[in-house]
């Protein structure tokens, strides 16, 4: 239970009021909020967010480890040692392709979308923003399952997913530009993910890797920044109240589902991509409302 993260947040802590202290030199200059601005409210709900997902990824976890426990002890053909380097690789590595595969769904799966918007549900992009996590950690504990299969420990499957975590802090800046070449070819980095939050249409659905950019360049999802992105959801969350940034999804979802009237179209309101529409709809809305920009008004990106 000795989660790095836990370690790690003075240091969250103290990057987040250095790049304050910076955006408030700024804030004057720019007619559009400078890069790394802070809006207090958005900042605070960010770091509340933050606060409560401590608490609910550790009842997650200690779920999972009942899980992983009996898969690894009962189930993986061979243990992995934990003293040896390449299962330390192994681990990290998993995590990090798991993650990017689970990140791509969450996407692209509403239902598993409603637990992963509110990440993306800031106008601002910063170390607070970084902050912003979920409370339903329930996609991930099953895209972990292949590692304890594996022969890979549990509790090294917590790790790795800690250390792709505390990574992924550090790219939810402005204030850092592109990097040398060959570390933007292999790693996120804040150029890289400043273009998955960003809302623009040359942006969407881009960049889901965690700390390698090297699988989105695989599977074809990589995309470089062109420009400043704007940032949030497609359409906006114009609200600072926690509760309702995590849940308004799933009402979203509930009242689309509640309203249709054929099974298939509950089915495409719960397991569709953000925006889905059933085509009788689309018809009556015109071509344009076909469009993948059109039907996605509750992604972001």
């Amino acid at each position: 239970m000795r989660d790095p993260v836990l370690f790690a947040i003075p240091f969250f802590l103290l990057l987040l009021i250095l790049e304050w202290l910076a955006a408030r030199k700024l804030e004057q200059l720019e007619p559009r909020p400078a890069a790394g601005a802070y809006l207090a409210r958005d900042a605070w709900a960010s770091i509340s967010m933050g606060l409560v997902s401590v608490a609910t990824t550790a009842g997650w976890k200690f779920l999972a480890l009942l899980g992983y426990a009996a898969l690894y002890a009962y189930l993986a053909p061979w243990h992995l040692p934990a003293t040896r380097w390449y299962t330390w690789v192994i681990a990290i590595l998993g995590v990090d392709l798991l993650y990017y595969s689970y990140h791509r769904v969450a996407h692209r799966v509403r239902l598993i979308w409603a637990t992963h918007q509110a990440h993306h549900s800031s106008q601002y992009f910063n170390f607070a923003t970084a902050l912003r996590q979920k409370w339903n950690n329930s996609g991930e504990i099953l895209a972990w399952i292949p590692l304890p299969l594996l022969g890979i420990p549990p509790w090294l499957v917590f790790v790795s997913f800690s250390v792709n975590l505390i990574y992924q802090f550090w790219v939810h800046t402005e204030r850092i530009d592109k990097l040398p070449r060959p570390v933007e070819y292999v790693f996120n980095t804040p150029s890289h993910h400043r273009v998955h939050h960003g809302m623009d249409p040359e942006y969407l659905d881009k960049n889901y890797g965690g700390i390698l950019i090297l699988w989105d360049r695989l599977f074809g999802t990589f995309a470089p920044e062109l420009f400043r992105p704007h940032y949030g959801l497609t359409t906006q969350v114009d609200t600072f109240n926690i509760w309702t940034l995590q849940i308004h999804e799933y009402r979203a979802i509930a009242r689309d589902v509640h309203a249709a009237t054929r099974w298939r179209d509950r089915l495409g309101f719960v397991l569709g991509p953000p925006g889905w529409r059933p085509k009788a709809d689309i018809a009556v809305s015109g071509p344009g409302a076909a469009s993948p920009m059109g039907n996605r008004d509750h992604q972001r990106l």
